[in-house]
Parts: structure tokens; sequence; C-alpha cells
């Protein structure tokens, strides 16, 4: 399992369109992705759960990946959330 921490820089939190990103992002990988928010918890690869959470600007927020794929599923990620500005880290 491979687990990490990153503080949200987007102004907007992560809203639809950075969500939309993330979740089409790793859809494609076989391991269990989770968010886990603010003591919730929710399936990476879930629009709805990932907007259920509600994340603000400012916000630290934990991913982790299970599975055969976590390595790359991780390197994605974090590819992902400097593209779209979602956070520097």
């Amino acid at each position: 399992m491979v687990e990490k921490q990153y503080t949200i820089t987007d102004e907007a939190g992560i809203h639809a369109r950075p969500a939309s990103a993330l979740v089409g992002s790793i859809s494609k990988f076989e391991s269990d992705i989770t968010l886990s928010f603010n003591g919730k918890q929710v399936n990476l690869k879930s629009i709805l759960g990932v907007m259920s959470l509600g994340i603000a600007s400012g916000s630290t927020v934990t991913i982790a990946a299970n599975g055969t794929d976590e390595q790359q599923a991780m390197a994605k990620i974090d590819e992902v959330l400097k593209a779209e500005g979602i956070s520097n880290q």
C-alpha cells in the first residue's frame, strides 16, 4: 500500500472539473484507490464520492493506493494534481 498526503491549493478546492480529471485519469488502474478527508473515506474512482467530501482550498487530504499497479497509480495522481493546479506537492 502506498499513501500520500496532499494540501489542496486550488482556490475553489476540489470542484467538478478537477475532480472529473482526477477520477478519469485513474479509472484504468486495477488498484483500490481511496481519498480520505475529515474522517471520511471514499473511492477515488467515484466522482460523486469525491464531490461529496466538499474539499476546500487549504485542506489536507490523504490518498492511498493498494494493488498491483499502486506505484503507477500514485505517479499518475501526482501528475494530475499538479497539472490541474489542485496541489503543488
